[in-house]
């Protein structure tokens, strides 16, 4: 999901061109979440290697867009990193792919091992500036906040019960990868990221450490489990009835077929 996982084929420039939903019947066209479409990448290679002809385009942007793009009709499918609102779902219809939980970051070098849910908040607002304050050394504290339309500001504004007003970033980022090399490069960060990817980073000699949420372990154990207390599901979606292409893709998408994909990205599969 990192280097390895995303190619230039994902990494396609925002002003890239978006081909209309069902503009032909061998084209997918799917837009959205960073954190899903590194996953979707990987199983429309392998949608494709069985369907000879038919293209799965795979483009990122953040839930926002995913959502956007499906209800105008210029994507056959969105990638959403969290359950959809009430009034999106009005219109929207939601295949849940796996499941994923967010958790913060911090260098490896730091000490800090746990911040509860006040030392979060005091931090992110600014009330907090020096990780001295936490137990930690003398050493400003550099928040890494990310952008507006990312489903992880959405679930991390959720669960601090701030407002992104409310927060006091000194470095503002997009997708997991941003986050993550942000934190490796500066030891007084703090940022958060999917646990899938972070575990990643991890097992692959990034120097960074995913603190607990809660009280409880940030995994994809954990989240298993139901337990993590910033978890979400990572989503297809569609507006009304897929067309027959895009019905056939959730369906691979959602099956046993793909499942060693979704856990060498460390995501967990969701219950069947």
């Amino acid at each position: 999901m990192l280097n390895t996982l995303i190619s230039a084929a994902l990494l396609l420039s925002l002003a890239a061109p978006l081909h209309a939903a069902q503009a032909a019947d061998n084209k997918l066209v799917l837009t959205g979440s960073s954190t899903v479409a590194p996953l979707a990448l990987e199983i429309g290679k392998r949608f494709e290697a069985q369907n000879p002809g038919v293209r799965v385009d795979v483009q990122t942007g953040g839930s926002s867009r995913g959502v956007a793009d499906t209800m105008n009709g210029l994507a056959d499918i969105g990638l959403v990193s969290r359950a959809l609102k009430p009034a999106e779902a009005k219109t929207l219809a939601a295949h849940t792919l796996a499941l994923d939980g967010v958790a913060l970051v911090v260098h490896a070098s730091n000490p800090v091992k746990q911040l509860d849910d006040a030392q979060i908040k005091a931090i992110y607002t600014g009330r907090t500036r020096n990780w001295r304050e936490t137990g930690g050394p003398d050493r400003p504290i550099t928040v890494v906040n990310k952008a507006e339309g990312r489903s992880t500001l959405e679930l991390f504004l959720h669960y601090t019960g701030l407002k992104n007003s409310q927060i006091r970033a000194q470095a503002v980022i997009g997708d997991n990868q941003q986050g993550i090399k942000t934190v490796t490069g500066n030891p007084g960060a703090i940022g958060y990221v999917s646990i899938g990817a972070a575990e990643y980073a991890v097992g692959h000699g990034v120097p960074i450490r995913l603190l607990p949420m809660g009280g409880v372990e940030a995994s994809t154990d954990t989240v298993q489990r139901g337990s993590f207390p910033l978890s979400r599901p990572l989503n297809l979606v569609t507006r009304g009835a897929p067309s027959p292409l895009a019905a056939r893709f959730i369906a691979f998408a959602r099956s046993p077929a793909v499942r060693d994909l979704i856990e060498a990205q460390y995501f967990v599969p969701p219950p069947r």
